[in-house]
């Protein structure tokens, strides 16, 4: 390193000491640039990147929550399961487009920036959100009420395409290699604090409201608040300056923005490519079970309370979000496989007993058993953001990730909800949600055996970060 030339984000790398004398030959090699970071910035750029992210899947969180009333206003029907089988297949559509998302968005990140494109994935994301506010209801206008569900849905999953893989693909190249982890991990903190808000919204909405209010009015709320808390994320995320590794990837095509075709995206990274997929899968299969998919499942399912249900829930979050700088900053003192092996390995030999427990039914068990569930997500959640951009260079990192990333949660992320209840309602099995997670662990545990480690390193294809003293 003593011999690195150091830079700030935004200098331009200046060359080598030789450069500037007669040209000789052959010339010796230039030492590598070091990317110096301002904490400053980076901290900036970790807190407008993560409260985006919060304000986006506060918008999910809220379709999630309040998934039984939207059975009820948009998919009439004398059975409550197919209702919800409905209302979660609408949710699974969205996932259906995020991988067309991922590829208009990813290259576009890779091409004109980062935060052009993430500043746009959220003007997309608040529009179709407060759109579900204004749908009349199907008693109103018949079958046309469950089609513009559909179509506001399918605008969510298209920009959402974008949103993750840029958001995490924005911190990483911001921090230095040695706190990667920790700060990443505030990405998911701002997860846990969009799913908070948008639970919260719904259960003091549900305790407020009489079952008649909140079935004709009172669902619509939380989308509504979609639209002033857009315009919030996307000053915060047009404030934000480029990366100091896509400025430096612009000035090494010599100040012409980099343009890589799809192709090399997905053929040129296929190896990284599946190693994403695997570990998303069960990074998103148990993320979307325990805080999507569970409040339906204590409701629908086991017959608890709805307001309590939602209470336990904000709690494990709550712990969660404790826990995840902690769980960020451990992944770069031990790496971020052994993070995840720990996860993988915790949710193959756990999932039953912690079902188990939930399945008694009182309140403590049910904690017990949730709680058991978050803390091994957050393995997941602290380590993700910084080990998904490292599999993939700067030229096509964005491009890259989205798209791997958005193929496997549309595959099995997203269809989470809908494929396990579909599942107990086909078998009558109510512990199949414990064998989904095991069946992803099994898969996250193979990608986290075939991968390379790589915290406290450089990212691929950009110079060695450092915090500046």
């Amino acid at each position: 390193m003593a011999a690195a030339t150091a830079v700030t984000p935004y200098q331009k790398s200046p060359k080598a000491a030789g450069a500037a004398q007669a040209p000789q030959a052959p010339q010796a090699p230039q030492a590598p640039a070091v990317t110096v970071t301002d904490p400053a910035l980076v901290k900036r750029a970790v807190k407008a990147a993560a409260l985006g992210n919060a304000m986006e899947w506060f918008d999910f969180g809220v379709y999630s929550y309040i998934a039984v009333t939207l059975g009820k206003v948009f998919f009439p029907s004398g059975n409550p399961t197919a209702q919800l089988l409905s209302t979660f297949g609408a949710f699974a559509a969205a996932f259906l487009v995020r991988p067309l998302g991922g590829m208009v968005f990813g290259p576009l990140g890779d091409r004109v920036g980062r935060q052009k494109v993430l500043a746009l994935t959220m003007i997309m994301m608040a529009a179709g959100t407060f759109a579900i506010g204004l749908i009349p209801s199907y008693a109103s206008i018949g079958v046309g009420a469950p089609l513009l569900l559909l179509a506001a849905r399918l605008v969510q999953g298209f920009s959402t395409g974008g949103e993750y893989a840029g958001a995490s693909t924005f911190i990483a190249e911001y921090a230095p290699d040695k706190r990667r982890g920790f700060f990443g991990s505030w990405l998911e903190f701002g997860t846990l604090a969009g799913y908070i808000g948008g639970a919260g919204l719904v259960t003091l909405m549900t305790a407020l409201l009489s079952s008649h209010d909140l079935l004709t009015w009172g669902w619509r709320i939380p989308f509504l608040i979609a639209g002033p808390m857009g315009i919030i994320g996307l000053y915060l995320r047009m404030r934000l300056e480029e990366t100091p590794a896509f400025a430096a990837e612009v000035e090494k095509a010599e100040a012409e923005r980099p343009k890589v075709p799809l192709r090399e995206m997905v053929a040129g990274q296929w190896k990284a490519l599946l190693l994403c997929m695997g570990l998303v899968l069960v990074f998103n299969v148990t993320d979307y079970m325990l805080l999507s998919y569970m409040p339906s499942y204590l409701t629908s399912e086991l017959k608890y309370d709805e307001t309590h249900g939602l209470l336990v829930v904000l709690g494990v979050m709550a712990l969660m979000m404790i826990v995840q700088p902690f769980a960020g900053a451990l992944s770069d003192r031990v790496g971020r496989r052994p993070v995840i092996a720990a996860g993988c390995t915790g949710f193959l030999l756990l999932s039953v007993p912690a079902l188990l427990l939930i399945r008694q039914g009182s309140l403590l068990a049910v904690a017990l058993g949730m709680g058991a569930l978050g803390l091994l997500l957050v393995c997941f959640t602290a380590a993700m953001p910084a080990a998904l951009p490292a599999l993939f260079p700067t030229r096509v990192r964005y491009g890259s990730l989205s798209i791997g990333f958005n193929v496997s949660v549309s595959l099995f992320g997203g269809t989470t909800p809908l494929v396990v209840t579909a599942l107990i309602g086909a078998t009558g099995n109510m512990m199949m949600p414990a064998y989904y997670m095991m069946g992803a662990a099994v898969v996250g545990g193979f990608a986290v055996w075939r991968m390379s480690e790589s915290a406290g390193l450089p990212l691929p294809g950009s110079a060695p970060a450092v915090e500046a003293r």
